[in-house]
């Protein structure tokens, strides 16, 4: 569009000629237009993201509050309500305990809420693709929520002609640049989609958690290229794996996922 803006005279005349120009030229990119009977089931399951920040902002800050003021650390998870009763009672300030009654009131409707969306979001996915979403969670390391999450950031799998390009829409894959014989990578690595960026890259460290030849593939890994391209190389193969379940409607196979050689990662 630097074209249009970058001449002496700009009107609407001028525009529409740039940019028809651009069109034939296969030189302005076309965006998806994303469903619009499944837009707002999945606008809300990012809405519950929204709101699972908000929430976590609230339990970390019961637990600087805590260590501020000096007291015994808690080693209890926060987001059971009952481990929450009476710690407001830690501080001596009227204020402070307020502050954290007030966090604690919101961490009990922030609860609510997300658990109300997640129910309602699986209902529609059950009634939009039920055989989708469970194929996704054949996957090991993909719960409910990144399986509704990978399911409705995709929209339709078909739209991806190939499993490269599907990649770096979710941002597995990092840029390349090259000039006079000089290659370097970086620059426009946010370009996609950080929801599929963000589910893949949670599915692998769960992947490693749950599974010993995960674990295994892991270390070889780390051990090669360090700890974080690891796990960017394991994301990266799940959501090669995602593409092609989706695409062949084929359940997880464990041997084929974990026998078959990694190749040179494209990161």
């Amino acid at each position: 569009m630097k074209a249009i803006h970058s001449g002496k005279t700009k009107n609407d005349r001028i525009d529409a000629m740039k940019i028809a120009s651009m069109l034939r030229g296969g030189m302005f990119p076309l965006a998806h237009a994303y469903p619009k009977a499944k837009r707002a089931t999945r606008d809300l399951l990012r809405r519950r993201q929204f709101f699972v920040h908000h929430r976590a902002a609230l339990l970390s800050h019961i637990t600087n509050t805590n260590t501020q003021y000096n007291n015994i650390p808690i080693k209890a998870n926060l987001l059971r309500a009952s481990n929450r009763e009476g710690i407001e009672d830690r501080f001596d300030s009227e204020a402070v305990r307020q502050s954290i009654t007030a966090d604690k009131y919101l961490l009990d409707h922030y609860h609510r809420v997300i658990l109300d969306i997640e129910s309602t979001v699986m209902r529609h996915a059950k009634a939009d693709d039920a055989h989708a979403l469970s194929l996704l969670r054949s996957i090991p390391g993909i719960g409910p929520v990144l399986a509704l999450t990978i399911l409705y950031e995709i929209g339709d799998i078909e739209r991806f002609p190939k499993v490269g390009n599907f990649i770096s829409y979710a941002r597995l894959v990092k840029c390349s640049h090259e000039s006079a014989g000089k290659r370097s990578k970086g620059g426009h690595n946010k370009i996609g989609n950080a929801h599929l960026k963000w589910a893949f890259s949670e599915a692998a460290v769960l992947l490693i958690r749950e599974r010993d030849e995960a674990k295994r593939l892991h270390q070889s890994l780390s051990a090669k290229y360090g700890r974080a391209k690891s796990l960017s190389i394991i994301a990266q193969k799940l959501g090669r794996l995602v593409f092609h379940i989706l695409k062949h409607r084929q359940t997880f196979d464990a041997e084929r996922f974990f026998g078959t050689r990694i190749a040179e990662p494209v990161i």
